[in-house]
């Protein structure tokens, strides 16, 4: 199944921060299934700064390739020298490997955006759209792109619209 991207900006520098709180308290309530967010920000001098958040990084490929060298090691008689050979081919794979949200396109976007904003880049796996949305609509925002069906992404972008007009 693949999983949905949607990028959402923010005119507030805190604004993605707040929403990746909740995604987090909704991803344990088991309500979202998140494969990846990004969250970025601009500051006043725009200068943009991104936060992986759930990234395949080199130490944990390493440590998986310990675990799965020293699984061959013992089968071969080499615990040692297998778990050396698979830490290290694991903390390059590790290195290489950029599954998720496209960091340029982060940036890309990120450096469009006005001074003081953030946007929030999320890879969603499955959700519970009623519940989610329901939830989503107090931080506002204005969806940059999604890959949702049309009628999908008019929903969502509904909820957002409807928590600004109430604050204005």
């Amino acid at each position: 199944m693949p999983s949905d991207l949607i990028a959402v900006t923010f005119k507030d520098e805190d604004r993605a921060e707040e929403a990746l709180g909740e995604l987090a308290t909704m991803q344990k309530e088991h309500l979202i299934e998140l494969e990846d967010v990004v969250v970025a920000r601009k500051d006043e001098n725009g200068k943009v700064k991104l936060k992986q958040t759930m990234d395949i990084t080199a130490g944990k490929g390493a440590l998986g390739g310990t675990w799965w060298g020293l699984l061959i090691g013992l089968i071969f008689g080499l615990p040692l020298f297998g778990a050396v050979v698979g830490a290290a081919s694991g903390g390059i794979t590790g290195a290489l490997t950029d599954l998720g949200v496209d960091d340029k396109f982060a940036k890309d976007v990120a450096n469009n955006m006005g001074s003081r904003s953030s946007a929030i880049f999320v890879l969603v796996r499955k959700a519970t759209p009623d519940k989610v949305l329901e939830r989503v609509r107090a931080f506002g925002g204005e969806i940059h792109q999604t890959s949702l069906s049309n009628e999908a992404e008019a929903r969502l972008q509904a909820a957002l619209s409807e928590q600004q007009t109430v604050n204005v």
